[in-house]
């Protein structure tokens, strides 16, 4: 294959250009465009001799970009007017509008791009920006594929589901069969098959679909006989490597402390999180949204003030902590009071730990 010419769009700190090099892929990244004036002295760190554009795209015109002459764009728009936990603000949110212009410049380039790839969070799926961009592709007779793909879906212990697009102009076809619906997990190539290399398990991103409650007042934080054997599944899923793999050996000289939590920020947010060891073969992640729309917007009650459980409906003496186990609710108290949690009949008086998150708008 003869070198791609690649425009990275939205460039960030350079993830999409890793990627592509890691991928051995014939390719050079003629230029990358990217406002955030942070992410760009990173970039330039990362890749010091890739032309870097600090500038909005919608500040670059139709020649601007004919002039870069490239085959590929990369791309992962801002994913904030998609995200779950954010106002899904979708086409009217202004971060969306440099996308929708370059779906507007696509049909009137000099030469369409042989290829497109795009990134984004889960929700994109079902936006407005994206039947845009589906009805832009057809039109210009791209055909393409749509994925939701996880870390896991690659043998990485982390779960951390993403929407992507590929796209091929009309010269040539994808190495594998498309279809309108969008994949879970990465589509079966020819290639694959004729040269017996193994396939990807498909069963790790399907699962992730979803990781909130439907209940939209509450987020629960479940320990629950079905949790405990999905997460001993996860760790005996042989596919998916350990953590310990990708974790520097601890060596005489380190300073572990430097990386340990307080314990002040251990007892307001612990709870809340889902603890790992080196041995796992499963991590979750959150970003900075999560922290600000849930951790900082959180009921929790202040030490020594009363509060009622929600799960028992019992009133007990707040420490901080927004956990039930204060009251040693179970479970078939918690079954009575939260009967839409579906608890089992096993070991219906055993204690029963839950930990809640009030959801504030």
């Amino acid at each position: 294959m003869e070198q791609l010419r690649v425009l990275e769009l939205y460039s960030g700190i350079g993830g999409m250009h890793y990627a592509l090099t890691e991928s051995s892929v014939p390719a050079e990244v003629v230029a990358a465009v990217d406002v955030n004036t942070t992410a760009n002295e990173i970039y330039k760190h990362n890749f010091p001799n890739t032309l870097l554009l600090p500038k909005t795209i919608e500040g670059m015109t139709l020649n601007d970009f004919n002039k870069l002459d490239f085959d590929m764009i990369l791309m992962s728009p801002p994913c904030q007017p998609f995200t779950r936990i954010g106002l899904q603000g979708d086409v009217s949110d202004p971060r969306t509008k440099s996308f929708l212009y370059i779906l507007e410049l696509l049909p009137r380039l000099n030469k369409l791009p042989r290829f497109i790839l795009l990134e984004n969070v889960k929700g994109f799926e079902t936006s407005s920006a994206r039947d845009a961009l589906i009805k832009t592709l057809k039109e210009c007779e791209y055909s393409f594929q749509e994925l939701m793909v996880s870390p896991t879906s690659l043998g990485i212990p982390n779960s951390r589901l993403r929407y992507f697009l590929i796209a091929k102009a009309s010269t040539g076809s994808l190495s594998f069969q498309t279809t309108s619906e969008i994949l879970e997990g990465f589509p079966k190539t020819s290639s694959s098959d004729a040269t017996g290399t193994p396939t990807i398990s498909n069963t790790h991103s399907a699962s992730l679909s979803s990781n909130m409650s439907d209940n939209k007042d509450i987020i629960y934080k479940l320990e629950t006989a079905q949790d405990l054997e999905r997460k001993r599944s996860q760790n005996s899923e042989e596919s998916i490597r350990r953590l310990q793999d990708f974790l520097e050996e601890e060596g005489q000289e380190t300073d572990m402390d430097h990386y340990l939590l307080p314990p002040k920020t251990l007892l307001r947010y612990a709870m809340l999180m889902d603890i790992v060891s080196p041995t796992c073969r499963r991590s979750v992640c959150f970003t900075k949204g999560f922290s600000t729309k849930y951790l900082h917007k959180a009921a929790v009650p202040g030490p020594g003030k009363q509060s009622k459980c929600s799960c028992s409906g019992q009133t007990h003496q707040s420490s901080g902590v927004v956990t039930c186990f204060l009251c040693s609710a179970t479970v078939n108290e918690v079954r009575r009071e939260r009967p839409q949690l579906g608890l089992s009949e096993a070991n219906p008086e055993r204690p029963f730990v839950l930990f809640v998150l009030y959801y504030v708008n």
